[in-house]
Parts: C-alpha cells; structure tokens; sequence
C-alpha cells in the first residue's frame, strides 16, 4: 500500500526531532567542557551577556548557545531576555555524584560517531575497528556515563544480590575486574571494601593510566591496582570475585574470556556479569532503550568485536539466554539472574 502524503509528513516530523536531538547532544558537551552549564546553574537567570562573562566565552556563541538548548528544553527561556537553568536539568547535566547524569553519556555518543566514515568502510569489508581506534572522548564519556549508575547500585543492589559474596569482601577477598577502563567500578569497591584487595585489567594502555591516576586520587592505591592484560590471559588464580561490567559482549571470544574467568576463580568464586538490559526477542527491544543501545552497539561494540579473533559479535542487546549460552560453554555450572535494572541485566556464575 502506498504511503499517503499524512504518514510521510509525520516521519519526516520525526526526522526533524532527530536532527535536534543529535546536534543538541553536541551542544551539551559543548556547555560542559567550556564550563558554561555549571556557570549557568550558579548564577540563576542571566542574559547571555552575563553568562559569557562568567564562562569566559564569547557572548555571540552563548547566546546561540543558549537558545538552541532553551528550544530542546534543556534551558528555560524568560520573556525579559533572561535564561536559567531549572533545577532538575542542572542536576542531570552539572551533577556528577547524581544516577541521573547524563553529559557523560552525551561525550561517549558523540565521541562514537567520529569513527562514522571509518564504519561506513567496515559495513562493506566486513572489518572491525578496535575500542583503542575510537576518539578519546569515547573512553572518558563511557566511564562518565557509567559512573554514576555504578556508584548508586554496585555496592549498594549489585554485590548484595551475589550469593555469599558480601561477608567475604567485608572480611577480605581478591578480586578481579576485567574490560575496567578507567577504573570507576574497582575504585566504587576497593573503597567500600578496605579489607580487600582489587586488580583492574584492561588491554587498553591510556585507560589503565588514567585508572591508576583515579585510584591514587581516590586513596586507594594500597589496595587497587591495575595493569595491562587481555581478559583472555590476564594474571591470576585464586580469585574470590571476577567482574567483567558492560565489556563482556564488546570481546571477540567471549565464550574463551568466560573460560579464562571460570579457571581464574576459587572453587567457591563467584562471577560478576553486568551487561546492557535486553530481552532475548528484538521485538521486545524496540524501545528507547534499545535504540540506544542498538545504535551504540553498531558503531562501538559490534565492531569492536569484528576486530578480534573468533568475532563473535554479541552485540549490546544479547540478552540472557544468549548469554547463559557463553556461561554454559565456558563450563559453569550456575548462572542466574541476581538482579536487574532498566539499563542493566546482572548476572552470577559459579564455577
């Protein structure tokens, strides 16, 4: 049946509040890296005149600036000519202690689509291109955008639900975290569990860097440390805890790092599996949430995969089943759903 001229405008309504939304996502990292969102939130209502003067910006840029965002919603606009930014956006884009922060998720998405032309090349040879062959901004808006949900229910919901596991890190355990990063999700624990003892793995180099500068920061150094290793043959036995969080589908082989992390544990170890939320069907996906994760997946972590050996491909949107398959083939006899949240699944294995 043919599309009538009504169902063609509306999508192309819908493609215009695309076109907002992927440049007001620039927009924001715009205001946070020039300092402008903090200095709007302290100062309350200004004109844009005011505002550069405290950012120390040009005042014809902000007040572009400033009405884009006020047309997104993200900034009020007053009939004076005056701006400011409400209570609830100032948290979400100034508050990085707060679950509801999202300027981090805005540098990690527009830091992936910087790899666009390279990607484009992939769709047609079928390559893959690394984590490490994306822009910076891609690895600090990713520990950015994940921080804050770590920080409200890693210690909190997520090791709680882990059978036993609690007691042992209060008395002391060791414990692995593979794919880490920059390190939040090992320095969340290392300092909730001063007894003990946290190694964070990632093949990345400038990642362990800057992890290990956070953990010196954070005072934790004594007891969290972090090196370079693949999560296919990072050091170790023994371990009372193995994390991998949100890293696990980005692997070539995941069923062989799973292995790995199987053979590395105690008898009585415990695996943590933290992985984006995702019903097994794609039906049940076609939501905001999947659209997110689906879009993110095709440039970051599908390709990711591509490009090491097996390519295995999980994609962003696995889902339990398809994971219980990779816990299974890696030989662990339990796996289970320990808790979940809207983004996230969270998953224990026992060896």
């Amino acid at each position: 049946m043919a599309a009538t001229e009504e169902q063609v405008m509306e999508f192309v309504g819908q493609a215009v509040g695309d076109f907002g939304a992927l440049l007001t996502g620039a927009l924001v990292v715009i205001g946070d890296k020039t300092g402008l969102f903090k200095a709007l939130a302290d100062a309350g209502s200004v004109t844009p005149a005011e505002l550069a003067e405290r950012s120390e910006c040009n005042e014809r840029y902000v007040r572009e600036w400033l009405s884009g965002l006020a047309a997104a919603g993200y900034v009020a606009y007053d009939d004076d000519g005056r701006y400011r930014l409400p209570e609830a956006q100032a948290i979400a884009l100034t508050d990085e202690s707060s679950p509801a922060y999202v300027v981090g998720g805005f540098q990690l998405m527009l830091g992936a689509t910087r790899a666009v032309p390279k990607i484009i090349e992939r769709f047609k040879s079928g390559d893959g291109l690394g984590w490490d062959q994306h822009d910076p901004d891609l690895f600090q808006g990713t520990e950015r955008f994940f921080r804050p949900g770590y920080e409200a229910n890693l210690v909190q919901s997520w090791l709680p639900a882990l059978e036993g596991v609690v007691p042992k890190l209060e008395r002391g355990a060791t414990v692995a975290d593979i794919g880490c990063g920059h390190g939040a999700s090992t320095i969340i624990m290392a300092t909730a569990f001063p007894n003990s003892t946290f190694v964070g793995f990632d093949y990345h180099g400038p990642s362990i860097e800057a992890a290990r500068k956070a953990a010196a920061e954070a005072g934790v150094a004594d007891r969290c440390t972090f090196e370079v290793a693949s999560a296919h043959d990072y050091p170790g036995t023994d371990y009372d805890l193995v994390c991998h969080f949100d890293c696990l589908h980005d692997m070539g082989d995941p069923v062989g790092a799973a292995t790995h992390t199987r053979k590395s544990l105690k008898k009585d170890g415990t695996w943590l599996l933290v992985e984006p939320f995702a019903n097994d069907d794609v039906a049940d996906n076609l939501n905001p949430v999947g659209r997110v994760f689906y879009s993110a997946s095709t440039l970051i972590c599908t390709p990711a995969s591509l490009s090491q050996n097996v390519g295995a491909a999980l994609g962003a949107q696995a889902g339990e089943r398809r994971l219980r398959e990779v816990a299974e083939q890696a030989g662990f006899s339990t796996f289970r759903r320990a808790t979940e949240t809207p983004f996230n699944l969270v998953l224990e294995g026992r060896p």
